[in-house]
């Protein structure tokens, strides 16, 4: 499954995008805990954690929003993980 993380969520994972390997059917819980589980420079200063900034996101599963991080994913997914933006 591909993550890709935008705003400060980038900055906070130190990477554009990155690739797990999951069951499939695995949740995006599962997925999440995974990429918060891989081992991460410390983030810019005024950067929030990543964990913070993930428990306050929204993500899109193949461009098309999600809020049940039981539901079920596939291997081939892409996940989005979009942290609250600011402005207009």
């Amino acid at each position: 499954m591909l993550v890709r993380y935008f705003a400060a969520a980038r900055a906070a994972a130190g990477v554009e995008e990155e690739h797990h390997v999951l069951p499939e059917g695995s949740s995006l819980e599962a997925l999440l805990e995974a990429a918060l589980a891989v081992e991460r420079p410390l983030p810019p200063e005024g950067t929030p954690p990543l964990h913070r900034i993930v428990a306050r996101s929204s993500f899109l599963r193949n461009e098309v929003a999600v809020r049940d991080r039981s539901a079920p994913l596939g291997a081939k997914d892409i996940i989005d993980v979009l942290p609250p933006f600011a402005g207009g």
